[in-house]
């Protein structure tokens, strides 16, 4: 079921945090043009940095492909990127649809 070891969780512990997700769907959203990093970052609200670091995780899984152009590093998605997009704007689009079925049980004050 959940293994213990690093190697194996990468890809879902990657994809089970919400920054990733919403950086996926922003590279997703592109419509055919490829993005640099510090517009990925304004549009997912995350820091630069962070922004990089999963770009070359992303980039390590296969699903990003980085092109530079003179000093900017443009971003595309790769195929199995573009497929796992679809896949979790679905699955995002099915968990907003959810609702509670009970109301939560408020504490009792002591």
């Amino acid at each position: 079921m959940w293994s213990e070891k690093k190697e194996e969780n990468l890809a879902r512990g990657l994809f089970l945090r919400e920054k990733p997700v919403k950086l996926l769907l922003a590279l997703g959203s592109t419509n055919k043009k490829a993005k640099y990093v510090s517009v990925l970052s304004k549009e997912i609200n995350c820091t630069y940095s962070h922004t990089v670091r999963l770009l070359d995780e992303f980039n390590i899984l296969g699903l990003v492909k980085f092109t530079k152009v003179s000093r900017v590093k443009y971003i595309d998605l790769t195929e199995d990127g573009k497929d796992l997009t679809i896949q979790l704007e679905g699955t995002v689009r099915k968990l907003e649809k959810l609702k509670p079925l009970k109301q939560k049980i408020p504490k009792k004050e002591e």
